[in-house]
């Protein structure tokens, strides 16, 4: 019951992210709102996601882990909900709030995962990182129809209030008891050396911010690229759900595999090459191969749950595990903030995407060199 729980949860860490990014464009010319109002939207994600992070490990102390996981996906399912009511200040202002909620569990669910599976944490590490995929590959994929439906981009977008408010409901009877006990106490506070003086602990931390700032800038603009380069909206969407599906079985293939070798360096550089030529792709050529492109980038954000991974192992404890997880997170997407800002902002000025597509490629040269000093076998 509690991997179910896991499962489920996870499935809705990322919908609030990719539903409004399927049908942004719709969004900007319904609210009337500005280029640099759309960036910072964009932006907000992994903005919330590193401010809120700071909290989630005194959450989990002080309320528990169960009711701090539960309390996360009350605020999300609210989030959600609130977003859609107004105009572009509230939708900004719920979309941060539904983020906090995402912040929490993306927090202490690994925590949960290294507390109370701590010989199967490859496969569950698997399991959690997949369904989150395909939380964000539905939401994709499933956003613009919804709205072709319901003829409202605020319908179609506040339709995933209820799979969070599900997930709440079945986290709620079922996970509950099973993370309450022995996960509360891991979490519990040790006096020791501030993981801030470890160079490993910020190595991990800035391999985790520039993965997040390459895979938010992907949920975030690719339809637009796509688009302008004369790709319809809903292939646009459905390109984007296919590089977000793509993460389920990858998810699932790579933690396990990886959790095998000592040294996750040669994983690293391996999806790190596939990101890089998909990004290539969709800059030299973006109409001749689309679908290739979008696979190569999806099979290549595989770098999500292996940094997951690493933050595990890394961690001699599940304390250990704890203060790794809320430093990387924490930093990591403060780090991870500025990418889809400054991708948007970078667009506008130059009037295309070849100078924001060349950063990417920068960028994922030196994550996949900092992840191969993360994958080395030694402890924080």
């Amino acid at each position: 019951m509690l991997a179910i729980g896991v499962a489920l949860a996870a499935a809705n860490l990322r919908p609030a992210v990719t539903s409004l990014a399927s049908v942004l464009g719709d969004v900007r010319a319904a609210l009337g709102v500005s280029a640099a109002w759309t960036s910072a939207l964009t932006a907000v994600p992994a903005l919330c996601f590193g401010f809120a992070a700071f909290a989630a490990p005194w959450l989990g102390r002080r309320l528990g882990m169960a009711r701090a996981i539960g309390l996360s996906l009350g605020v999300l399912t609210l989030g959600l909900v609130l977003r859609v009511i107004d105009g572009p200040w509230v939708v900004l202002g719920g979309t941060f709030i539904a983020c906090a909620g995402i912040a929490v569990s993306n927090v202490l669910i690994p925590v949960v995962v290294k507390a109370s599976f701590p010989t199967k944490v490859g496969l569950l590490t698997g399991v959690y990182t997949g369904t989150l995929a395909a939380g964000a590959a539905l939401a994709a994929a499933l956003t613009p129809w919804l709205e072709d439906h319901f003829g409202s981009w605020r319908l179609a977008v506040g339709a995933w209030a209820m799979l969070s408010l599900g997930a709440l409901v079945v986290w709620s009877v079922g996970a509950r008891h099973g993370a309450s006990s022995t996960v509360v106490r891991s979490v519990t506070p040790v006096e020791k050396r501030s993981l801030l003086r470890s160079p490993l602990a910020w190595v991990i931390t800035v391999f985790f911010g520039l993965q997040s700032l390459f895979a938010y800038t992907v949920m975030g603009w690719l339809p637009a690229i796509l688009i302008d380069s004369g790709v319809d909206r809903n292939t646009a969407g459905m390109l984007l759900a296919v590089t977000m599906l793509l993460g389920v079985p990858v998810s699932l293939m790579v933690p396990p595999i990886a959790a095998r070798f000592a040294n996750q360096g040669p994983v690293v550089l391996a999806l790190g090459v596939l990101s890089f030529a998909g990004v290539l792709g969709v800059l030299v050529a973006p109409t001749a191969a689309p679908g290739l492109w979008v696979v190569l980038i999806g099979v290549g954000m595989g770098m999500f749950p292996l940094a997951l991974l690493i933050m595990s192992l890394r961690g001699k404890s599940t304390s250990d595990t704890a203060r790794l997880s809320a430093m990387a997170q924490s930093i990591g997407y403060l780090i991870a903030a500025s990418g889809p800002f400054a991708f948007g902002l970078l667009r506008d000025a130059t009037g295309s995407w070849t100078v924001s597509l060349t950063l990417q490629l920068v960028l994922l040269a030196a994550l996949t060199v900092l992840g191969m000093i993360a994958g080395r076998p030694r402890y924080v």
